[in-house]
């Protein structure tokens, strides 16, 4: 059955790494068909507004949108619904993408990029479950003057019994497929809104007798990813912990050229939609130079396959291919100084890797 792939490149690097994650997952899935759509500062410019009706129209009707990066020079003062970043808030909240994922592997071969020792970072693989769709970020907010005459900004932690166990039951679920440890971040020692999520959580793992669960509060957490990020399995945390836990933990696997994320609207067995981009974002200093590593943006693809397409076999080639190019070579500029790839050569590695045997062993497989 054909199925169809809205592409929202964007700006920057986007359109680059995209195009070669499509390249990729064309030719590990040919019955995929691929509709381009305008978003972010491009879609400002062609149409006004960072998410235009006929690019909500373009995703409705797809399976899946592979995203590419948003964002550019000239936005700084303009309001938060006219910045190209508000395109992707739109499409988290039309969707109901609550849960994003966002695995983090130190590849082999690579493990002397990442700033901790390598033997700290050997084998690290572990996959952080960020709630989406609520806390501060989508909390009411406010900035005006108080009594005193003082300018005082307000920005409101809301989250609701559901929304803290639906994204408890989505680790649960991912951890089943892992190595069956649920972490738990949060903040309960000060904040009411993580004290209703610990007691949530824990009563979810009560279903789940089989998965282990332990609870940490942020800070702490931060420091044992630094100080031994391979004891991590699942992390699970609410939107704002999630979104810095998350960027760290890619920065210790050495390059954020490798790192994908999937943002999804249903449990993780489930093949439903989601929106499937590379973390890198839209590094306007390499723009258009076919230099940008698309590695993240062809992981992304993969996870696009598993969840979305339901095609985990598709999903398993394509992240086995991606792991022998970066062991083997070619590599892009990132992680190669003296004989770098380009973008298109790196996915033409990948691309002539797929028909390799994918190991048995789950352990040697990426992804999640």
């Amino acid at each position: 059955m054909t199925q169809r792939v809205a592409v929202l490149a964007g700006d920057g690097i986007g359109p680059e790494v995209t195009a070669a994650a499509v390249r990729v997952l064309h030719a590990a899935l040919p019955a995929c068909t691929f509709v381009a759509a305008p978003v972010g500062a491009a879609a400002i410019a062609s149409h006004g507004t960072p998410l235009p009706d006929e690019t909500l129209a373009v995703a409705r009707a797809s399976a899946a949108i592979l995203f590419g990066a948003v964002g550019g020079p000239g936005f700084d003062d303009a309001p938060p619904e006219r910045r190209p970043e508000a395109a992707i808030l739109g499409l988290r909240a039309t969707f109901g993408l609550y849960a994003n994922l966002r695995p983090a592997r130190a590849f082999a071969g690579l493990e002397h990029r990442s700033p901790l020792r390598p033997e700290l970072v050997r084998g690290m693989d572990c996959a952080i479950v960020r709630e989406l769709t609520g806390g501060l970020y989508f909390g009411p907010k406010s900035l005006e003057r108080d009594a005193a005459g003082a300018l005082t900004a307000t920005d409101t932690l809301i989250y609701r019994d559901f929304e803290i166990e639906r994204i408890a039951r989505f680790a649960f679920d991912l951890a089943r497929t892992r190595r069956r440890r649920v972490t738990s971040v949060d903040k309960a020692n000060v904040l009411m809104s993580s004290q209703l999520w610990r007691r949530i959580v824990t009563d979810v793992a009560r279903e789940y007798p089989d998965v282990a669960l332990d609870h940490l509060l942020v800070d702490n957490a931060a420091m044992q990813l630094v100080r031994d990020p391979r004891e991590f399995d699942v992390i699970v945390t609410e939107n704002m912990f999630g979104d810095i836990l998350s960027d760290e933990a890619a920065m210790i696997t050495g390059t954020i050229g490798t790192a994908p994320s999937a943002s999804l609207n249903g449990p993780p067995g489930a093949r439903g939609f989601g929106l499937y981009e590379p973390i890198s974002g839209t590094a306007p200093d390499i723009a258009g130079r076919n230099i940008a590593n698309p590695g993240a943006a062809i992981l992304s693809a993969a996870l696009l396959a598993r969840f979305s397409l339901g095609d985990d076999d598709v999903a398993w080639r394509i992240e086995h291919a991606v792991a022998e190019a970066l062991a083997l070579g070619p590599r892009t500029a990132d992680l190669d100084d003296t004989n770098p790839a380009s973008t298109e050569a790196f996915a033409s590695a990948v691309i002539a890797r797929l028909g390799s045997p994918v190991p048995s062993d789950a352990a040697l497989r990426c992804g999640v």
